[in-house]
């Protein structure tokens, strides 16, 4: 079964209950469904075939979800696109990805305008524009014909494409097939019980491959309903959950935690609440009784990564809860601990985390080097340091390879120090990772200036954001006389 075909299997189970939510409006899963058949029709009649690369670059909104599954009905592959994207990374990610079409929204599509002449086979753009009834984008879905015939599909072709900072500075566009993704879209009803009475609140980015699948196909899955929100506040999701009678969250540490600091939840009914999911970035363990203390539930911690569609481990409700731990691998998917020389370690032992089974991905979109660098022997090498106990629970215990998590993010140091280098002044960079209790790190750079050179730190900053997504940018520049390079830095 193909995304497109799963998504028809639930409209035709719920045609009247509401799919998404958002703001004011509610859409059916009747709805939803004609709205995704419409806006395909319309691609189809643009030129988009079967294995053609159509980018998203759109916020948490009911047009991403139209999109994406439009996107999957005709075959087409779709590109997630971070919007904190610059032109500068944007330019790559539509070149790298061989994008034949963007959509997007309309404060967003300026990005695009910048660079359209060097992208000559990226020639089509549909804008979305929430202040207008009338946007390209609705007039498709209102011109477009609801009846969609679906190309024949198989399990490994591909259906998504998601960037993830690559090690040489570039990111990388991880493939991920039909397989991948429609299996993971059952892990919540297979793991934790969710049906299609169930809310859930979906904050982390849609574009975000966690995001995706947790927030968007596994409840697509089941038909159930889902809460979006783009823009939040801990005062605001706490009143979400009340009016609407959410009942699972799946979010980055940074959104429990500020529920946890925040004060005044006693005047909000939470008792619809029943499930939350932490996933991203390591959330401090001595927080996870203080939430349960303060909120009466557990939190259930997973971990994955882009190129592991991206689940990879969980803490289930009905399962020993260890502090610390990631939980076990969800089924279907191995994990071992190897050490330099990829051989198998004990319990207790710590040394990489490999992963194997349906989850992994089919590779790096043309770049086959990247691509064995990181899968060796049927094993995807994930650069992260574990050990596993006795009862196969997972602990990460730091990282092999250099990538700073910033709110669940991945940034590779590389690439911002490509960036400072190219500023004039700047001889040498590097950056690392500085901890923060909310956003769990944040980029710190050292640099060495040029001989005769001057630049300060709020030049190199806004240097920075000229090239970088917000959260990739430098919070903090220290200027030093030499780097030590290949060794342990403090931040």
């Amino acid at each position: 079964m193909s995304l497109g075909q799963m998504l028809e299997e639930t409209c035709a189970a719920f045609p009247e209950r509401v799919a998404l939510i958002y703001e004011e409006r509610r859409i059916t899963y009747e709805e939803l469904n004609r709205a995704v058949n419409a806006l395909g029709t319309k691609l189809k009649e643009a030129g988009f075939e079967k294995g053609d690369k159509l980018a998203i670059m759109l916020p948490n909104c009911p047009e991403f979800v139209i999109a994406y599954f439009a996107a999957q009905k005709i075959g087409a592959v779709a590109v997630t696109i971070n919007v904190l994207s610059t032109p500068y990374e944007l330019h790559h990610l539509l070149s790298n990805s061989d994008a034949k079409g963007l959509i997007t929204t309309a404060s967003l599509a300026g990005k695009f305008e910048e660079i359209k002449k060097e992208l000559p086979l990226c020639r089509f753009l549909l804008i979305h524009d929430e202040q207008t009834v009338s946007s390209p984008f609705q007039k498709a879905i209102k011109e477009g014909n609801p009846s969609l015939t679906m190309p024949q599909f198989h399990d490994d072709d591909p259906a998504v494409m998601i960037y993830t900072s690559g090690l040489t500075g570039k990111p990388l566009g991880a493939v991920l097939t039909q397989r991948n993704l429609r299996i993971q879209a059952d892990l919540l009803k297979v793991v934790c019980g969710t049906t299609e009475e169930d809310r859930g609140l979906a904050v982390i980015p849609f574009f975000h491959s966690f995001g995706a699948v947790v927030n968007m196909l596994c409840a697509l899955r089941v038909g159930a309903s889902i809460v979006i929100m783009d823009h939040f506040s801990v005062e605001g999701i706490l009143s979400t959950i009340e009016s609407e009678k959410i009942t699972y969250i799946a979010a980055v540490p940074r959104l429990f935690l500020g529920m946890i600091l925040h004060e005044n939840e006693r005047k909000y009914d939470l008792s619809s609440l029943k499930l939350c999911i932490s996933g991203g970035a390591a959330m401090p363990p001595e927080y996870f009784a203080r939430f349960e203390e303060k909120f009466g539930i557990k939190i259930m911690e997973g971990y994955g990564l882009t190129e592991a569609s991206p689940v990879c481990t969980f803490t289930r409700p009905y399962m020993k809860h260890k502090p610390g731990s990631i939980g076990t691998v969800v089924p279907g998917v191995e994990a071992k601990i190897v050490d330099d020389n990829d051989h198998d370690l004990p319990p207790g032992e710590i040394g990489e985390l490999l992963i194997r089974g349906y989850n992994v991905m089919k590779g790096y979109y043309k770049d086959e080097a990247a691509t064995a660098q990181v899968m060796r022997n049927g094993w995807l090498h994930t650069g992260d340091l574990a050990r596993m106990d006795e009862e196969g629970y997972l602990y990460i215990t730091g990282r092999k390879k250099r990538m700073i998590i910033v709110s669940g993010f991945n940034v590779y140091p590389k690439e911002v120090e490509m960036v400072l280098c190219m500023h004039p002044a700047v001889k040498e960079a590097l950056a690392v990772g500085k901890e923060d209790l909310l956003r769990g790190e944040v980029v710190k750079a050292r640099v060495v200036k040029k001989e005769g050179m001057e630049v300060s730190e709020r030049d190199l900053i806004r240097h920075c954001r000229k090239y970088l997504s917000s959260y990739k940018v430098p919070r903090e520049i220290e200027f030093v006389e030499s780097l030590c390079h290949g060794e342990p830095v403090e931040p």
